[in-house]
């Protein structure tokens, strides 16, 4: 398992600022806004980061073609859903990193056809980044903000090019180590 990027002090606070659009509410009235948001954008493809966002979507009848899942809401071990997911895929991505792995079987699970889901040993939050990056143009990635809601981050070209600065910034302090 390779690190190819680790979290730095001054962006664990920036990143706790959600990357795209923040919907407020309860977990009822979070769906039905994205729903509409849905209707209205018909974007690309769906991506969920988080355990909880990820079995709402399902619950909701929204099926994303990627479902990454730690097993864990809110730091604390829950009970893995039963996922519509048609492939399962494991790996390893400590806390505060993003590990080579991960990027992989991201990247290979949007360029594939059949609903996915990653299971992370470790944990999931920063793979959203990922996500935003590889995911097909206008796509959402959808995850959850703590006590607030959810957010929907639309992967358009300059949302991938905030990413990739990002991800450059993490990859120079892990270098610099």
């Amino acid at each position: 398992m390779t690190v190819a990027y680790s979290l730095t002090r001054e962006l664990r606070a920036k990143l706790k600022r959600p990357l795209g659009t923040l919907i407020r509410g309860s977990f009822t009235e979070t769906m039905n806004r994205l729903k509409d948001m849905l209707k209205e954008e018909k974007p690309a493809c769906i991506i969920s980061v988080g355990d909880t966002v990820s079995k709402n979507l399902e619950r909701n009848q929204i099926f994303p073609q990627l479902s990454i899942i730690d097993n864990k809401a809110m730091r604390k071990h829950t009970r893995p859903f039963q996922s519509a997911a048609e492939k399962t895929l494991h790996v390893r991505n400590p806390k505060a990193t993003i590990t080579d792995e991960a990027i992989t079987a991201i990247r290979d699970s949007l360029g594939n056809c059949s609903r996915t889901r990653i299971v992370v040993d470790g944990e999931e939050d920063l793979l959203a980044l990922v996500a935003v990056l590889h995911a097909p143009e206008d796509s959402f990635v959808v995850y959850g903000q703590p006590y607030e809601g959810i957010v929907v981050v639309k992967a358009t070209q300059a949302k991938k090019a905030e990413i990739a600065g990002i991800l450059k910034t993490m990859e120079n302090a892990r270098k610099a180590k």
